[in-house]
């Protein structure tokens, strides 16, 4: 079959288009309407006439031209950009139009005005590559153009375009023609440090960009909460908005080790977030989650995600850094590195862990005696040692967990850790009104604090008010899904299903605890008490065998003085279910 013979032809192209118009339209879609247009026709056009150029069509919010010579194309570019840095100059943030533009040179395909084709296609890629009031062109132009126009090229390497098969070499043009120099690294903060991006939104719809920035600033400000992080402030971060970043440039420029990013696309009456935390040294993506909601109460979705992705994010990044400060040398370890060290032993919650992990902690505070979480990290040694049963006195540990605690609210009363760790020292004590009011300050400061909400129910469970617990223990598992306090959390949900007299779901929820790393004898004693109330006797006796090999000796009398709950008729229940089951007095 004859072929109708397709017309080409090798061009230089122009793509450009208006950084953040979705935002400027927001702000002020008629004014934005008009500048935009009175731009195009008193400078972009005669521009593109001037130097010999053609306008193959309109974007909406940009264009795309093409040029017979690549130094027509890229001088073109040239002048539109200073020509808009001068109309520009005092002009406000939500009134400036900024172009960005891409230049490429590629044999095209030629239909009925139009062009189309990868080298198209490639030019509009390097435009989402280009700052605002910026230009990118890939290597061919730069080949082209350079030597004849006085002006510098940044090399940015080879970068791998959307939908484009093979990778390209981009520049970026140096308006000012000075050579160009790499910007100096800021140092890095003496604690972890993090710049969030601003949200991305895909679907083209403006309403969304109000949403995505909401969402940005309210993660900036809940990660402010977490004393132990240095978050970059909102307004250099949104900075990047409507710029395509390179996470390691981001890192290099604004000197911090990570950098959160996300999307948000609407999807007929749903809307799905995207969020990535990356290594800003390397790349590496470290953490990565989607999310689907309705769209019916936008606000409160909102407040659900950005709260997720804060309880996600926080105990991530703890759990980076423990690995970091692991491979550093023993002789190259400041305050926060033996701080992390001593975190690292402390989560893996066995008895000479524990000692090491104070011994860690002891060293911090000697180096920086203002270290706060140093202090809070000593308290929580001996918390663990005392509810793990690795105490030779409970009633010694529950006095040497305070001092610690109280030292770090101290240091510093608005950090929430602080106060969930001094929470948790008071219901140690039994001391549960004092418990709640720390727990409630530490969820004032944090509300997506995951161990606070799980202090809060488990200062309601051992006070004896189970139903009021379960959405605090729910919560703390929504917002830490992969906590290495997970056992902790789901023996609570246990303890309050056996105290509501749901047996089967307080053994489903202890038997899903013993699957989580590390024994805790109260795992087992709470499944113990659920089976003998079943009548399943025979199995609960099994699984006391199972406990005296782990835990030899373990009586009514160990889990009377180590437990945490109150002398209750709650406790009673609790006590007569292990011995009903057989386990010793």
């Amino acid at each position: 079959m004859a072929s109708e013979r397709v017309e080409r032809r090798l061009t230089a192209i122009l793509a450009a288009d208006v950084a953040g118009y979705s935002w400027l339209t927001g702000v002020d879609e008629e004014g934005t309407y008009v500048r935009l247009q009175d731009h195009l026709r008193t400078l972009v056009d005669p521009k593109i006439a001037e130097h010999r150029g053609r306008v193959v069509k309109n974007t909406g919010d940009g264009l795309l031209a093409e040029f017979g010579s690549v130094v027509d194309a890229v001088r073109c570019a040239l002048d539109v950009q200073r020509g808009m840095a001068e109309r520009n100059a005092g002009v406000p943030d939500e009134k400036r139009i900024e172009f960005r533009i891409g230049i490429n040179v590629g044999d095209i395909i030629i239909d009925r005005g139009d062009i189309f084709g990868d080298g198209v296609n490639v030019a509009a890629r390097l435009e989402g590559l280009a700052e605002p009031g910026g230009i990118c062109v890939s290597g061919r132009v730069q080949e082209d153009a350079r030597g004849k126009l006085g002006i510098a090229f940044e090399d940015v390497g080879e970068q791998q375009l959307k939908n484009i098969a093979w990778p390209v070499r981009v520049y970026r043009v140096r308006l000012s023609g000075e050579a160009a120099r790499s910007r100096p690294a800021l140092e890095l903060p003496d604690k972890p440090s993090i710049a969030v991006l601003p949200f991305t939104n895909m679907s083209g719809d403006p309403e969304q960009d109000y949403f995505a920035d909401g969402m940005t600033e309210d993660i900036i400000t809940g990660l402010s909460r977490a004393r132990w992080l240095f978050v970059i402030a909102r307004n250099s971060s949104l900075a990047y908005k409507g710029r395509s970043t390179d996470v390691k440039q981001v890192a290099h420029e604004l000197g911090v080790r990570y950098v959160l990013e996300g999307s948000v696309r609407k999807v007929g009456e749903r809307v799905r977030i995207s969020a990535q935390l990356a290594e800003g040294t390397s790349g590496r993506q470290l953490w990565a989650k989607r999310y689907d909601r309705e769209l019916s109460d936008i606000f409160a979705m909102q407040d659900e995600i950005t709260e997720t992705i804060i309880g996600a994010v926080e105990p991530e990044l703890g759990k980076v850094e423990r690995r970091r400060s692991a491979g550093k040398r023993p002789d190259n370890l400041d305050a926060w590195d033996l701080y992390q060290r001593g975190m690292s032993h402390l989560y893996e919650y066995t008895k000479d862990d524990l000692q090491r992990a104070r011994q860690y902690f002891t060293q911090a505070i000697a180096m920086d005696p203002q270290l706060g979480p140093a202090y809070s990290g000593l308290a929580e040694t001996y918390y663990y040692e005392g509810v793990y049963g690795f105490a030779e006195s409970i009633s010694d540990n529950r006095e040497k967990a305070l001092a610690p605690a109280l030292r770090a609210v101290v240091l510093d009363a608005e950090d929430a850790g602080a106060h969930c760790t001094l929470g948790r020292a008071y219901y140690m004590r039994r001391a549960y009104d004092a418990a709640f009011r720390e727990l409630k300050t530490a969820l004032e400061l944090n509300p997506s604090l995951a161990l606070a909400h799980y202090g809060l129910g488990a200062t309601l469970v051992f006070s004896g008010r189970a139903e009021e617990s379960i959405p605090y223990l729910t919560t703390a598992i929504r917002l830490s899904p992969h906590d290495p306090n997970m056992g902790s959390f789901l023996v609570r949900l246990a303890d309050a299903a056996y105290f509501l007299k749901r047996y089967e779901e307080a053994a489903e929820w202890a038997r899903r605890a013993l699957q989580q790393p590390n024994f805790q004898w109260s795992r087992y004693t709470v499944l113990i008490a659920a089976l003998a109330q079943l009548g399943r006797l025979d199995e609960a006796r099994n699984c006391i065998q199972q406990l005296q090999v782990k835990r030899p000796n373990t009586s009514i009398a160990f889990v009377r003085e180590t437990h945490l709950f109150g002398d209750t008729a709650n406790f009673a229940h609790y006590l007569g279910g292990l011995r009903t089951a057989g386990l010793p007095d």
